[in-house]
């Protein structure tokens, strides 16, 4: 006999599937019927798990803050000051090796320009997770201002392929010690 899954184990289901096709696609790009099928549910079912197309795609915003919050407890346990800001970046720069995550991620910001829900759920994420890098190193707001700066870069340098195949110069110019240097003034 067939184990059925319980209602929380679908919405996982569905909130991962929905990661991938998000960061595929966006909000606007993305049908229901995708997420369902990859999923391995029917449409309507989504729905019952998660009313609303966008409610989904908010669920799949604050599972992206979520993880980089744990990445970021996991990396400095134990540490504070520059040393947990050195095991969080370094974390960091790991999970932007995740593709999904970073163009979820990117989905989000992009989404947020045009819609107050997405915006709000970002930004709420986006502050909390401020809090949390202080909390974690204990940093002021401005070294905490340069941390997330530098993560941003670490996003922007993700996307268009500095770890990849790009010119060592370019490489250094964005990620290396003079970038660096400024998230610790």
């Amino acid at each position: 006999m067939a184990v059925r899954s319980t209602a929380e184990e679908r919405r996982e289901d569905v909130l991962e599937a929905a990661l991938i096709e998000f960061a595929d696609g966006g909000l606007d790009g993305t049908s229901t019927d995708a997420i369902a099928r990859r999923a391995g549910i029917s449409q309507p079912y989504l729905f019952r798990l998660y009313p609303t197309k966008k409610a989904l795609f908010c669920a799949a915003v604050e599972r992206c803050f979520s993880r980089v919050s744990k990445v970021f407890r996991d990396a400095s346990e134990g540490l504070g000051g520059l040393e947990a800001k050195e095991a969080m970046g370094a974390a960091y720069k790991q999970l932007l090796r995740d593709q999904t995550f970073l163009r979820i991620q990117l989905q989000a910001y992009a989404a947020a320009c045009a819609d107050d829900d997405i915006r709000d759920v970002t930004r709420k994420g986006f502050s909390r997770l401020w809090d949390e890098v202080v909390v974690l190193t204990g940093f002021s707001p401005e070294e905490s201002r340069g941390f997330m700066a530098v993560g941003m870069l670490m996003n922007v340098a993700a996307a268009i392929g500095v770890d990849a195949d790009c010119p060592e110069d370019l490489e250094a110019r964005l990620l290396g010690e003079p970038v660096a240097a400024a998230s610790s003034s």
